[in-house]
């Protein structure tokens, strides 16, 4: 990217706040406790929600003991499909891309364990906990499906968010009849459950016809829009506010039935309702990552270079609604291939509905995709890392297009070089430790696309030489609210602390989606172009006022930097914003701006971040104890704007795929369909003493395409080289290749 980014008469240069690994700015308030998340909001005369939820799987609710519910102190309502207010869109209809059917008591049936079947409302949260046990369901059972053998098979129209579910590129058969070399292989992924640190929460309140909603959110005016149309209100009546969010991971892009349960108790009461969903109901209504079955096949030449590519994968997903991972995508973009072959099939079962959970069909599929590639390069006998690089695309594999920017040769180069690669010895179980554990060192590559989405900014210059900048981000733990002021100050020429920025509500210019790792290059955009606009506004005024030392400037042009506009070409000639503004009788000046991609530049290049992730494990080789020691990751995502907050995002990414790789599992009891594991105990995420010393190396990228900004995204991408470079290790330390995760100590020494 050049070190200036042109816009009519003036010019904004990068480097005073961008790149700088400054600490977050909300880092201060969370840690002290001053940060307000939705559940800490208490307004006055305030009702206390929860949700009374589902024992069983599958069949209807007979009868509900409400009057015992209603007789205990405290409880001052109980909702049940008896007498729960209409809506004015129907919740088992898809409405919109981003929608899906979720149950709010419109029936008695029950689709999945811990689904909503009555709301209690009470003066205390005591009370209304008691409420809900006391109203003592009583059910109709039918068997539960679940399982990928028990449930219900079914060719999907769509996987993931409206994606197409087959892909076909070159001829397959072709490619299989001319291998020298064939691996044929399964792998399983379970379900897994988002569990942020915050759970589900929301505040409703409602004055007339205009509610107000605290609710941790990821996409806050486009769910704005989406509350008011279930409430049959204009959008504009909604006030949504979420400055802070304990974690998302995707969960809190899409609206579920919770919430809309506590809008309609506040409307019904006419009272404010607080519910914040326990732990354990986080296993049910509010998304999840199916499990996935897949079957891939590599065809090799002798070299080991790839004839042939066939990635087919098998999804879980509700019984009513369908959001199918799109696993089997992982194969498209990554390895050159003359032919890839990608199918999706679905198994309905008696759970809730999945939904994006971080690094949506990349995280499961590239955990199947890199140990295949590694069993293939175990057959042909020659090195992962090389087997990699024999593969290497120089174009988008699915597509021909050129890349807009891939740098993925030195993640490879440098990750190799800081793990100590080259000292790899082929043949698994060749290296031990002193204390007589088996050590093994395995890889995986890193895909992640870089997509943008829509948004809208503003800002706003000061007379006192500071500014305001607004949009309604979202803020879930990546550091928006840090690396989106720090593109706005340098886009208005300013220091970081010289600027305001406002964010988190619904009232401010759509700040769009915090998910899919776009979110700094959408919102970005969006408040770079809003800064350069509100500076190309000012620059005019000076330089056509006859006062102003820039007068006449104009053919020249000039910069903004350092609160001031300075003569390109003469830079004894400069004047302060507030000067400018003060002469002009102004109080202040607004810009605005918007990101997004023009849908010609996204058809004309393919856009990825890229890297590679290398571990080491230790096995005791007795019982099977597996422990990670190590964890280096090369990433290039083009323009780092603060490299503190993206290593944390990789980090945290990494842990993840370590979480994917040994821990993660949601378990269902096959009888009852209940999940066993619903809590923090028996649901397995690392502890610290899981995680070992790790490493994330930026590499360098310019990509002049992606962006004006040249933007990509680093929230996603950790994950998807950490799984199978963990399996992989486990593989060279055992000789045993496990083909389920997570990979048991059952699996090492059955």
């Amino acid at each position: 990217m050049p070190d200036t980014i042109p816009f009519p008469s003036a010019q904004v240069r990068f480097g005073s706040s961008s790149g700088q690994p400054l600490t977050r700015r909300d880092g201060f308030l969370k840690v002290t406790g001053a940060a307000t998340f939705a559940a800490d909001n208490h307004p006055e005369n305030l009702l206390h929600a929860v949700v009374a939820v589902s024992t069983i799987a599958r069949g209807r609710v007979v009868s509900l003991d409400v009057e015992a519910a209603k007789a205990h102190p405290g409880v001052v309502e109980v909702i049940t499909p008896a007498n729960c207010p209409p809506l004015a869109l129907d919740p088992d209809e898809k409405h919109g891309l981003f929608g899906f059917r979720f149950d709010a008591l419109q029936n008695d049936r029950v689709r999945y364990a811990k689904q909503p079947i009555a709301l209690v409302l009470a003066e205390t949260l005591e009370a209304a906990t008691e409420g809900t046990r006391l109203l003592a369901p009583v059910y109709e059972t039918e068997p539960a499906r679940i399982g990928f053998d028990n449930g219900e098979p079914y060719a999907p129209a769509t996987v993931g968010v409206g994606g197409a579910p087959d892909f076909d590129r070159g001829d397959l058969a072709a490619g299989l009849a001319a291998a020298a070399h064939l691996v044929d292989t399964e792998y399983e992924t379970p379900a897994q459950y988002h569990n942020a640190m915050e759970p589900h929460a929301i505040v409703a309140e409602w004055d007339g016809d205009t509610l107000t909603i605290d609710t941790p959110n990821q996409a806050i005016v486009l769910s704005r829009a989406a509350y008011a149309a279930f409430f049959g209100i204009p959008p504009e009546n909604v006030y949504l506010r979420s400055p802070f969010l304990g974690g998302g991971f995707g969960s809190k892009a899409i609206l579920a039935g919770p919430q809309i349960l506590c809008i309609r108790a506040a409307r019904m009461l006419q009272r404010p309702v607080k519910l914040a969903l326990p732990r354990d109901q986080m296993f049910g209504p509010v998304g999840h990552r199916g499990a996935t079955r897949q079957r891939l096949r590599l065809a090799t030449d002798a070299e080991g270079r790839l004839t042939a590519l066939e990635h087919h994968a098998v999804a879980t997903t509700s019984s009513f609604d369908e959001f199918i991972e799109p696993a089997a995508n992982a194969s498209h973009n990554l390895y050159a291939s003359p032919a890839i072959s990608t199918r999706h099939g679905a198994v309905r079962v008696d759970t809730g509905t999945p939904g994006p959970m971080r690094a949506p069909g990349e995280a499961s599929g590239s955990a199947a995709l890199e140990c295949a590639l590694d069993e293939a390069a175990a057959a042909i006998g020659i090195d992962p890392l090389e087997m990699r690089l024999r593969n290497y695309a120089e174009t988008d594999p699915a597509t021909g297009r050129p890349f807009s920017a891939k740098a993925l040769r030195e993640c490879y180069a440098q990750g190799a070089e800081r793990f100590g690669w080259a000292g790899r010895p082929l043949a698994p179980r060749q290296m031990t430790d002193d204390a007589g554990r088996l050590v093994g060192w395995g890889m995986g590559s890193a895909l992640f696309p870089a997509p943008m989405f829509q948004a809208e900014a503003r800002a706003t210059l000061r007379a006192d030489g500071t500014a305001l900048v607004e949009t309604a981000a979202a803020d879930m733990g990546q550091g928006a609210w840090t690396a989106l002021a720090q593109i706005a100050a340098d886009s208005l020429g300013l220091d970081i602390e010289q600027v305001e920025f406002r964010s988190g509500t619904s009232d401010l210019p759509d700040g769009g989606v915090a998910g899919g790792s776009g979110h700094t290059a959408t919102a970005g955009s969006a408040l770079h172009n809003a800064g350069t606009d509100a500076i190309a506004k000012l620059a005019e005024i000076a330089v056509n006022d006859p006062a102003s030392p820039l007068f006449g400037a104009g053919n020249a042009g000039v910069e903004a930097r350092e609160g001031r506009l300075w003569h390109r070409e003469d830079e004894t000639r400069s004047e302060g914003y507030g000067d400018i503004l003060a002469r002009s009788g102004m109080e202040s000046l607004e810009g605005s701006g918007t990101g997004g991609r023009d849908p010609a530049d996204a058809e004309a290049r393919a856009m990825f971040s890229h890297g590679a992730v290398f571990a080491e494990v230790k096995v005791d080789p007795d019982l099977g104890q597996v422990l990670v020691t190590r964890l280096v990751g090369a990433f290039a995502a083009g323009r780092i704007i603060n490299p503190k907050l993206a290593r944390s995002q990789l980090y945290g990414g990494m842990i993840w795929g370590l979480s994917f790789a040994l821990h993660e599992e949601a378990i269902h009891d096959r009888r009852t369909g209940r999940p066993v594991n619903a809590d923090l105990a028996g649901y397995h995420i690392p502890v610290h003493a899981d995680i070992p010393a790790m490493e994330a190396l930026l590499i360098d990228e310019d990509d002049r395409y992606v962006n004006v900004l040249g933007i990509k995204g680093v929230g996603e991408i950790g994950i998807t080289g950490t799984v199978g470079a963990i399996a992989n290790a486990i593989w060279h330390a055992t000789g045993v290749r496990v083909r389920r995760y997570p990979i048991r100590i059952e699996d090492l020494i059955g």
